[in-house]
């Protein structure tokens, strides 16, 4: 029986967890295994991993071959490199001056990771933030020059303007209206008195 460190999912639908557990390589994904060894949440920012370190390093001197994502796992702790070391012959203080080391180069490498990709996923969030306060500025900048009881006495003036432009066209076509009825009605007049001459005579 050959054995894997491999991932076993345990999450909700869509919100995965995965249990890391030594399992006859054999067996399905989620089905049997012999032992659960630690957790993974890949969806925490960062990733979380709770693992037993001892656990894991007793599976590995015993010849389990972990899977690519279990091997990235150990490897950022620092547990292949104390496998490595182990198997190499080296004295306990020495592995662990050298994986204490390893783990805080680490450290620093996803610290700038965090940096370099915390910057690319800000930097559009951050735009549209100065954006939004640019514009509630401005807003407010136009509030303070311009006091509402102004830009009402404005639009009223403007509404009296408007009016009056329209009563002053409308009284223009009355007005020609008007003499227009004076030019017929004096018209009227003259042609009555020639009849009335007319019939005199």
């Amino acid at each position: 029986m050959s054995v894997k460190l491999r991932l076993r999912r345990i999450g909700r639908k869509k919100i995965p967890v995965y249990s890391i557990v030594a399992a006859d390589q054999r067996n399905a994904r989620d089905g049997r295994y012999i032992e659960d060894i630690g957790r993974y949440f890949p969806l925490r920012e960062p990733a979380e991993v709770r693992l037993e370190e001892d656990r894991a390093l007793y599976w590995l001197e015993n010849g389990a071959q972990p899977s690519d994502t279990v091997r990235s796992i150990l490897r950022r702790r620092g547990l292949l490199l104390h496998h490595h070391l182990k198997k190499k012959g080296e004295s306990p203080d020495e592995i662990e001056a050298a994986v204490e080391e390893f783990r805080e180069r680490m450290a620093e490498k996803d610290e700038e990771v965090k940096i370099a990709v915390g910057a690319r996923g800000k930097d559009p969030l951050e735009r549209e933030r100065e954006r939004a306060e640019e514009i509630d500025e401005e807003a407010q900048l136009r509030a303070q020059a311009t006091p509402l009881s102004v830009v009402q006495e404005e639009a009223e003036a403007q509404g009296e303007g408007a009016e009056s432009d329209a009563t002053s066209a409308s009284d223009a076509p009355e007005a020609a209206a008007d003499e227009a009825e004076d030019t017929d009605g004096s018209a009227d007049a003259d042609t009555e008195d020639e009849s009335e001459e007319s019939t005199d005579e």
